[in-house]
């Protein structure tokens, strides 16, 4: 469970304080963690001590201990000499792998615990049960957030994440697939959504500067009770999945703010096609020219003012109500009429929805 570059800077850094060598060694012989060269020559002793009763041993000039998890043998220990000293040292050092054991095994219990939580496989009974016997506060106001990653299996991203949160008792980092990162994180009384924009621009600018990854990061409401994290959870999915098509240049995305682009990601394909069908006819509106849709886009943006959009273009206002015009006749929507500037609204973006969908499916 724990992983040899663990146990190897354990006993480098007791060596460092003792100056005696140690060496940890599996119940099979192997050896896993040493600070001396001639460790593998003692398998068969290992073998040996391993069947004896003793928890404890002299051996060919080396104490030997034995590393238990609960009741079940996990680890050799051996100690470079005989003396009383060294036997001390020895019982410390079992007594601090034991330790290290008993914390791994709590971290990867609760790692269980909020992954099958987020993914909603546990039952309501259960879930305060096993919140209890972690030790983990069922009444603690949470959010979700979802890093996404370019790189499958960002082991650099993951642990800059940690080095961030998870020396906070109440936040769990964890993962259920290959390429996002989830932070199930405690919101204090005092801290809002305003708190949460910053923390997720934390991680952004973390993530981009100290392991040199662009990420997207989205994140849910907050919720009251730990049964609602799992709800967190999908929202934060949701806004990860819904920036991506609707707010693309955006690298943080809050579900709360997703706005009628959250609408429509739930709408089905073929509600979304007899709609565009409708609406032009069988045309789709991202079939128009670039100046056509910049012309669109850029009026948008100027909340449908005449003038100012085509200061903005660089255009004489004559030439945009040309281009109105003639997108009139095409479309029969007047995009200086509020409803019609809706309704076209509306389309782009459910054109947006379903070429993000039908390319998923390939």
């Amino acid at each position: 469970m724990i992983s040899n570059q663990i146990l190897q800077t354990t006993i480098d850094g007791l060596k460092g304080i003792t100056r005696i060598d140690l060496c940890i060694c599996d119940t099979e012989g192997k050896v896993l963690a040493s600070t001396f060269p001639e460790a593998e020559e003692y398998e068969n002793s290992i073998l040996s001590f391993v069947e004896s009763p003793a928890d404890s041993q002299v051996i060919q000039g080396y104490q030997f201990f034995k590393v238990f998890d609960e009741h079940q043998l996990e680890y050799i220990l051996l100690a470079k000499g005989s003396s009383d000293d060294v036997y001390m040292v020895g019982k410390l050092a079992a007594f601090q792998i034991q330790n290290l054991l008993v914390a791994y095994k709590e971290r990867f219990d609760k790692d269980n615990f909020i992954k099958n939580l987020l993914l909603d496989n546990l039952l309501l009974v259960d879930i305060y049960n096993r919140a209890k016997k972690l030790h983990i506060e069922t009444n603690v106001r949470r959010v979700v957030f979802l890093i996404e990653t370019k790189q499958e299996k960002d082991v650099n991203a993951l642990e800059t994440v940690r080095s961030l949160f998870a020396t906070k008792t109440k936040d769990f980092i964890t993962a259920v697939d290959e390429k996002n990162i989830i932070l199930v994180k405690e919101v204090k009384p005092n801290e809002d959504y305003a708190d949460l924009e910053k923390t997720a621009s934390v991680i952004l600018d973390m993530l981009s500067s100290e392991a040199m990854t662009k990420v997207r990061v989205a994140y849910g409401t907050v919720v009251n009770d730990i049964k609602e994290v799992s709800r967190s959870y999908k929202e934060a999915k949701m806004a990860l999945d819904v920036g991506k098509i609707f707010y693309n240049g955006k690298n943080v995305v809050a579900y709360g703010t997703l706005g009628i682009g959250r609408l429509i990601y739930q709408l089905p394909l073929p509600l979304c096609r007899m709609f565009i069908r409708e609406i032009f006819d069988g045309k789709s509106p991202d079939e128009f020219d670039e100046e056509t849709l910049t012309t669109i886009n850029k009026f948008f943006e100027n909340s449908l003012n005449v003038s100012e959009t085509s200061r903005q273009l660089y255009i004489h206002r004559n030439t945009l109500v040309y281009r109105l015009d003639k997108l009139q006749k095409s479309t029969g929507l007047d995009l200086r009429v509020f409803e019609d500037a809706i309704t076209f609204k509306i389309a782009l973006m459910v054109v947006k929805y379903m070429k993000y969908m039908e390319n998923l499916d390939y």
